[in-house]
Order: C-alpha cells, then structure tokens, then sequence
C-alpha cells in the first residue's frame, strides 16, 4: 500500500513538472523524427493487423492459398460472429478478398490474402523485428 501511494506521488509529481505554468496554456510540443527502429516503431505498428483475430487470419491466409469460414472458425477458435466481423475489416482495407458461393445446396464463404494484405502484413513483421531487435538491445 505504500509503495502504491509513493508510487503515485511520484506520478503526480512528475505530471505537475510538465503542466504549462498557469495562466500561459499549454506549451507546444517539439518535433519528433519519425520513429524507425526499436519500441517507437511500434507506434506505427498497422492498427488493423495488430489485432489478435486479424492478425491471425492474415498469418493463416499467408501461408494457405485460401481458407472456408468454418476453416477458419475452427483454426482460430472463435464465433461466427467474432470471426465475421474481424474478417469484414479485413475486407473493407482490401487485406483479404471474400468469394461466396454453393457447394451443393450449401453456402461457402472463402477467404483469401491480397496483394496489399501481403505487403501489410511484411511490414507489420519488419515493424516488429525491429521492436524485438530493439528489446533485446541489438
């Protein structure tokens, strides 16, 4: 409980350092380079692959030429509805094409990696190199 409360302290202490003077606003904020290496590339880290779901569904779609829903469902072990809505996403950036239709009498939805989800997902992994490279001081 102590170590809590100096803990805090010393939050508060160091966000009141910060705070612009009263009565002058807030100061602005100098330029930064853009980050290219190490744990600031991991601002730029592409929000749609980052996911846990969609992150999965590109690496399984990587390294198949194509996966059914229910492939995919039962890979990911997820619902319907989780996977539906994280694969829709996907779609809609153009990451994954949909292709729908009968196998029979029965409905198929069958997912496949595009071109562009290739690249995102090869500089969502160098991204991510660099932030281990980074961590483990190399």
């Amino acid at each position: 409980m102590a170590r809590q409360s100096a803990l805090a302290k010393d939050r508060a202490k160091k966000a009141g350092a910060q705070a612009a003077p009263e009565g002058l606003g807030e100061q602005p904020q100098p330029r930064r380079n853009k980050p290219t290496d190490g744990p600031a590339a991991a601002a730029e880290l592409d929000r749609l692959i980052h996911e846990r779901i969609r992150l999965a569904i590109v690496s399984a779609l990587a390294v198949n030429e194509s996966l059914t829903f229910n492939d995919l469902k039962q890979l990911l072990n997820t619902t319907d509805g989780n996977l539906s809505v994280h694969a829709r996403k996907l779609e809609e950036a153009q990451y994954v094409v949909c292709n729908k239709y009968f196998d029979g009498r029965t409905p198929k939805t069958e997912y496949r990696l595009t071109t562009a989800g290739r690249r995102a997902l090869e500089r969502y992994l160098g991204h991510m190199e660099s932030v281990i490279r980074a961590a483990r001081g190399g």
